[in-house]
């Protein structure tokens, strides 16, 4: 039986970027129904009182995104009881641990040289390319395992972004929601509150100058232009969301059908 959700977001102290996709608008006048579909960043450093709050939603699945690089620097998910954890990694938006620790340790220089020029935006559309293209097993097993029985589903990846966010977006997409919703809903974890923080090494202010955040909040925003970039993928590889549905993730309009008895009003 699906929790009554508050209407009021929860302030969790230990988990980012949480929120319901409830109230979403359909091509065809319906919502998506409340209570059902959750994203957020990870569920590693969730508190007692976190792990209470997402314990009352009646969740049926967690669907953890990260690969084993993240789960080894962040953690583990809490656990939470009578609740199926499901570890579907998906190429990172910014793949590759020498990457990360240059972002994490890299002196200016170093970072000019492979985030300045446009290069850090270049590289989230060209992986967010990536995963459309080459990841559709995981996006099918998804969209197969909500129609079927993990309603309601909490979708996360580190930050609640990217992975989470594509995710999210292919579901939403298979249940008929408008596409300027979903890019609205999209963009909300640009939100303050929302936004992963950043961690630099070592404690000097020069590790967080405006230059430095400058050139790193390309891989740390969410713009419509990475999304964008997926959906324009799905045409030019597919031909259009139907045939990708059909063709690319093996979803028939039958099991389209049972996603929205499941996830819409």
């Amino acid at each position: 039986m699906t929790q009554q959700v508050p209407s009021t977001e929860p302030e969790l102290a230990g988990v980012r970027n949480f929120r319901d996709v409830g109230g979403l608008p359909t091509v065809d006048g319906r919502r998506v129904r409340h209570g059902v579909l959750f994203r957020s960043g990870h569920l590693a450093h969730a508190t007692g009182e976190d792990a209470a709050f997402l314990g009352s939603l009646g969740l049926h699945t967690i669907f953890d995104f990260r690969n084993a690089a993240d789960q080894k620097l962040e953690g583990p998910d809490v656990e939470l009881p009578g609740v199926r954890n499901v570890n579907l990694p998906l190429t990172d938006p910014a793949d590759g641990g020498e990457f990360w620790k240059m972002v994490r340790e890299g002196e200016i220089d170093q970072l000019r040289e492979i985030l300045g020029d446009g290069k850090a935006a270049a590289r989230m559309i060209a992986s967010y390319r990536t995963i459309m293209k080459e990841r559709t097993a995981e996006h099918s097993q998804v969209l197969h395992s909500l129609a079927e029985d993990s309603v309601p589903a909490l979708m996360h990846c580190a930050a609640g972004k990217d992975r989470a966010g594509l995710s999210i977006a292919v579901t939403l997409l298979a249940v008929g929601v408008e596409r300027e919703a979903i890019i609205a809903d999209y963009l909300e974890s640009n939100a303050k509150h929302r936004r992963y923080k950043v961690h630099r090494s070592g404690s000097s202010a020069s590790g967080y100058s405006p230059e430095v955040m400058e050139l790193l909040s390309p891989l740390f925003d969410a713009r419509a232009e990475y999304l964008q970039a997926a959906f324009d993928t799905i045409e030019e590889t597919w031909g259009g969301v139907d045939t990708y549905l059909e063709k690319g993730l093996g979803v028939t309009p039958q099991t389209r059908e049972r996603l929205r008895e499941r996830l819409l009003d």
